[in-house]
Formats: C-alpha cells, structure tokens, sequence
C-alpha cells in the first residue's frame, strides 16, 4: 500500500512520520535542525530515505513555520529558520524524486483536525494554534483557504492594540503578542518580579529563578487550582476569546478549534475564552452559537494534515 510521509520542521527538531489514507502515523523518525538551509534540505531527505526503506512512498508533504507561496514549494519568510524565498520543495523533490508540497504549518495542522480530528464533523473551521506564537487555518466548504497569494490566515498578526508590544514580524500591538505561550510566560514573569502576591508556588516550582519560568509550569499548578497560574490562564483566555470573537465576525465558522501546547491547560483555558467570546462576538444572542473545542491530534496534527495534503501530488 503507498503511503505519504508528513515532515513537521521545527526550529529545533524535524519529524518525519509515515502516514496512512486514515491518518494513522505507521513509522517515525527525529533528529536535530541544522542551522543552515541546505543543512535542513538535506536531513529532510535522509530522514524521508529511511522511511521508504520499509514503506513504499508516493509523495512527500512539509510543513514550514513561515509564509509559504502559492506554489506550495517556495518559503518566502520563516521567522526562526533560515528561509529567504526558499524554494524548499523544488530542492528536496530534487534529492528524492517524489512529488513534495510545502505547507504552512498551522494550515497543516488545521488539516489534520479536519480531516482526522476534532473537527471531523463539519465543513468549515478555524484553527488556532497557541503555542510560541499564535498561528491559524482556515478550512471553507472543505478547502483550505489559502488566499491569493497563499499567505492567508496568519491571524496571529492582526492587531488588537495600536502602538502596542513590538512584534517580530516587524509590527507593534499583534494579537499574538498578548493571547500566546509567549505572552503567558513573560506575563507570569512580570507579576512575579514585581512583587504580586500569591506567586510563591510557582516560584518554588522553577527553584526560585524568575527567568525559568514556562507554560507547563504553570499549567500544572493551574491544574492545582494554584490561584495566582488559574489568574494568568484566565487573563490569556480573555485575549484569545476577544480575538476569536473578532475573526468569527469575519469567517462565520462552525467550529473553533484551539490546539498547540497552550491547549493542553484544556478547560482551565476554554472557559475564560468562552466567557469572552460570549461578551465580545456581535449580536451573541440572535445567531447561532459555534463550538470551541481542543484539539485532539496534539503534537502530531500538523504532520498528519501535511501528509494528507501531499497525497494528491502522488
């Protein structure tokens, strides 16, 4: 049976999973990013090589943290790799001589949830991945929505504060600025070198160093019902609420999916952003209501979808 191979590059590690036609990961390997581009190209291939020495592959798909042309091959911009107007996939298909597609990551993701996970069930949806950064899909009447020019969906970077916190896209006051794992961690640690009380735990938790605190630290002790982590999930729930409440005046989908590693804090997270949403969204009380739900694919969502989307290059 002919398979597709899903590669996720991250700034730190590159993925390669074999997938199935039902989006079950048959095989996997993982190794270290290079620092350079053709460095990257070239793991890409040896980490696709060994798989289709056990599997038979007919076409390859990955997904890039960056702008990615229309042309599904050509990485115009990646913020924490070394891509420049990239032609990634011309390169890598040229080393293995399988059909490749490029995608943007979160357009990945959003596939696989569509396709194989939390929003099996319906025809359009949002995605929005809360992790370093806030990164989005969009899936309409069972297509994804690219736009003109391929770059659509970065919703990370509307903005929701004029003149607000610099962002690295160049910009100042981005959404993701204020609704990501990013913008929760350097909150925390706000609070806790001014002084606010009721810090204490998550303190002790990272051995007293402000500077280590992380998302996971604090997700823990919110899952302890730690006040002070409950507050901070809160407070980034009421960014991410108010933004989804923006977008879905634009889209009007029928479902909200929240995956990334912010989205493992679950319910202590959903429910401020639904209190948000609720406040927020236009004329709540005379349309009909969406759902937002978690996304259920994790880690490997965005490997899933990309090896889904390459199946039709084969």
């Amino acid at each position: 049976m002919a398979v597709t191979v899903g590669v996720d590059v991250g700034g730190t590690k590159i993925a390669a999973g074999v997938v199935s036609e039902t989006g079950q990961i048959l095989d996997e390997r993982r190794s270290e990013t290079p620092d350079d581009a053709a460095g990257i190209e070239r793991l890409i291939a040896d980490l696709v090589d060994e798989l289709r020495g056990s599997h038979e592959v007919e076409a390859v798909g990955i997904g890039a943290a960056g702008y990615v042309d229309a042309d599904r091959a050509t990485v115009l911009f990646a913020p924490n790799l070394p891509w420049r107007n990239t032609r990634l996939g011309h390169a890598v298909q040229a080393r293995l001589d399988l059909p490749v597609v490029v995608e943007n990551d979160a357009n990945a993701a959003a596939w696989g949830e569509f396709r194989f996970g939390a929003a099996a069930d319906v025809d359009d949806l949002l995605m929005v991945a809360v992790g370093t950064g806030v990164g989005g899909g969009v899936i309409f009447k069972s297509q994804l929505l690219r736009g003109s020019f391929g770059l659509a969906a970065e919703i990370g970077h509307f903005r929701v504060v004029p003149q607000g916190l610099p962002c690295g896209c160049g910009q100042r006051g981005c959404w993701e600025q204020y609704a990501s794992g990013t913008a929760l961690v350097r909150e925390a640690r706000r609070r806790v070198t001014a002084g606010q009380g009721g810090a204490q735990p998550l303190l002790e938790a990272v051995g007293a160093d402000p500077e280590s605190i992380n998302g996971p630290a604090i997700t823990s002790l919110a899952q302890q019902r730690d006040p002070f982590c409950l507050d901070l999930l809160a407070d980034l729930g009421t960014w991410l609420g108010e933004g989804i409440a923006s977008l879905t005046s634009i889209l009007d989908c029928a479902v909200v999916v929240i995956g990334g590693g912010v989205s493992e804090a679950g319910e202590l997270l959903l429910e401020p952003i639904r209190q948000a949403f609720t406040r927020t969204l236009p004329v709540m009380e005379h349309r009909p209501h969406l759902e937002l739900r978690v996304a259920t694919l994790g880690n490997e969502a965005g490997m899933i979808g990309v090896a889904d989307l390459a199946r039709s290059a084969g």
